[in-house]
């Protein structure tokens, strides 16, 4: 019987920190902080050891690493089916993940939805021990996840504030001053009706949009109408029934402030099958989060979201907290930027 013997090339036992630590000529300690990216470790010591792991074909053990340090290296991106992400998932998954490159850390993604409570996930992966922190968007008011992560002292950031008197890391988008923009330029453009379909209250960036909206509409002094029955989240149908019943009243919208891409072609939709030609009879100023905005036909001017940007800050903000970093630098607010002809966004 013949021996079995590894393929040319390949080492003849697995490759650990030490292999590593004694090729490289570094202490495991090192080494270790070394693969991890840790910037404390000088650049030319990374990258001897990071081609020395990759000639020896070192994988690091996760499993080992867990049992020794109790972390997972994992951070969990929490996103709930229900809503509409279509417009800002791959951006916000594109800068998280170029923020976390090198860290050592890797994202999964949880969903949530389908009746569940989302309290119930968070707790399910604090209390199993499934990552080191985690990410979720749709703020509350007083969020119940807020709440309970707080008080277990477990690393998280919000895509979202909320209005807890206790600071908490997050990243937001100034939807009131969006919503302030949007009515503006509808007014610059001749509006005198502003129709806005409305996230549910609870959640704050709804509350953001109401403020901005309304102190906007009081300045101008137009009229403003959210439709009845119908919130960001309906099933689109829904949300073209209400907006084609504005249009057969006595007094209807002329301008129209979409806070979402999928809002967007809704609206578009609407106005044309009700005979009505964008940017003649009626106008739509809408948030632009990504390419996708570029195509629609006819054109429509848009406010962007830097989803992007926003994905880089939640890596950052993320790390900082799992460091023990200051409050200051884990609140972060992204401004709106002004684009009012649609254009396609910056390549990163």
């Amino acid at each position: 019987m013949t021996e079995s013997r590894p393929p040319d090339g390949m080492p003849d036992k697995r490759a650990t920190l030490r292999t590593v630590a004694e090729r490289a000529g570094f202490a495991i300690t090192t080494v270790s902080r070394a693969l991890a990216n840790d910037p404390r470790i000088a650049k030319t010591t990374r990258e001897k050891v990071a081609a020395v792991a990759d000639e020896l074909g070192y994988v690091p053990n996760r499993a080992a690493q867990r049992l020794r340090t109790g972390r997972t290296k994992v951070i969990s991106l929490i996103l709930n089916t229900n809503h509409e992400f279509v417009s800002f998932s791959s951006e916000l998954l594109r800068g998280m993940t170029e923020g976390l490159y090198g860290t050592g850390y890797a994202m999964n993604i949880t969903p949530s939805g389908m009746g569940e409570d989302p309290l119930d996930v968070i707790r399910n992966i604090r209390r199993n021990g499934l990552a080191d922190a985690v990410v979720f968007t749709r703020t509350e008011c007083f969020d119940d996840r807020v709440r309970y992560l707080l008080e277990h002292n477990f690393p998280f950031a919000t895509h979202g504030r909320t209005d807890f008197t206790t600071p908490h890391p997050f990243v937001d988008f100034d939807n009131e001053a969006f919503a302030r923009m949007a009515v503006d330029r509808l007014v610059a453009r001749g509006r005198k009706h502003i129709c806005m379909v409305m996230p549910r209250e609870k959640y704050t960036f709804g509350q953001h949009l109401r403020v901005g909206a309304r102190r906007a509409i009081a300045e101008h002094g137009v009229e403003f109408t959210v439709p009845d029955g119908v919130n960001f989240d309906s099933p689109p149908d829904a949300i073209s029934g209400a907006l084609r019943e504005l249009h057969a009243s006595s007094n209807p919208p002329d301008g129209y402030v979409c806070v979402g891409e999928i809002m967007a072609l809704i609206t578009l939709a609407a106005l044309q099958d009700m005979g009505l030609t964008p940017g003649v009879e009626a106008d739509i100023v809408a948030k632009h989060a990504s390419p996708i905005s570029n195509h629609f036909r006819p054109r429509i001017e848009t406010i962007r979201e830097d989803i992007y940007a926003t994905g880089l800050q939640m890596a950052r903000v993320l790390l900082q907290r799992m460091q023990g970093g200051t409050m200051d630098d884990m609140q972060v607010l992204l401004a709106p930027e002004r684009e009012f002809a649609l254009s396609v966004p910056a390549q990163h």
